[in-house]
């Protein structure tokens, strides 16, 4: 394979990777957006939408794994193919987290609809904030903008924790509520491995521009 080709399979590889990030975003905008509507016809979308984004997986990693047999790849391309492999996988269980998160507001369309004491919405901003900001990182090969999505991770793990407490509380004051309560505690996990996702992506990111391995708060310096 001559330096061009491979140049073009390169750009080919990084194309479907932000196509099926398109996919993946777009599923868990619907599926936040359907927790502040009730809008069963949303949650069906991203159910719909479950197999395309697996099968874009299947096919990205089929290119970068061709990609790594045929050329051996060094240095900062040999990165690039493994930080896709990565991201490709994190993206699919951001998909995933948005067919969980579906499925439970499916389940409180079938509660009744009361006011819980957790901002499902404002942690659903902040996790698709950090997606978005990694995804753009990759785009550009940025690290220092990989970088800042790391430091908004405690934020969405704070706003888990704070959810899982409020809601805890609420059922042992209202155990009639238990049903709704629960659905709620499960979105708020579900975002927060969202937020999780939105950080491997980002190490990801500074992995291929800097040759840095940050993951698992590794101290080093990118």
């Amino acid at each position: 394979m001559t330096r061009i080709r491979f140049q073009q399979s390169l750009d080919e590889l990084k194309e479907r990777l932000l196509v099926m990030a398109g996919l993946v975003e777009q599923a868990i905008q619907r599926a936040t957006e359907s927790y502040s509507s009730r809008d069963q016809s949303l949650c069906e979308l991203v159910l719909m939408s479950e197999p395309a984004i697996n099968r874009m997986e299947r096919e990205i990693d089929g290119l970068a794994l061709d990609l790594l047999a045929m050329e051996q790849p060094m240095a900062v391309d040999l990165r690039f193919i493994i930080a896709v492999i990565r991201i490709n996988a994190d993206l699919e269980r951001v998909g995933d987290q948005a067919v969980n998160i579906a499925g439970r507001v499916q389940e409180l369309g079938k509660q009744p609809n009361v006011d819980l004491p957790v901002d499902i919405p404002k942690l659903a901003q902040l996790a698709g904030a950090m997606v978005r900001k990694a995804l753009q990182a990759f785009i550009e090969g940025d690290a220092e903008m990989a970088q800042s999505v790391l430091k908004l991770d405690d934020q969405v793990d704070d706003m888990n924790r704070d959810a899982f407490r409020a809601l805890a509380n609420l059922i042992k004051e209202k155990p009639d509520l238990t049903p709704q309560a629960l659905n709620a505690l499960i979105i708020s996990r579900n975002l927060e491995r969202v937020g999780d996702h939105a950080t491997n992506i980002a190490e990801d990111v500074i992995f291929w521009v800097k040759g840095a391995d940050v993951r698992h708060h590794a101290e080093q310096d990118v």
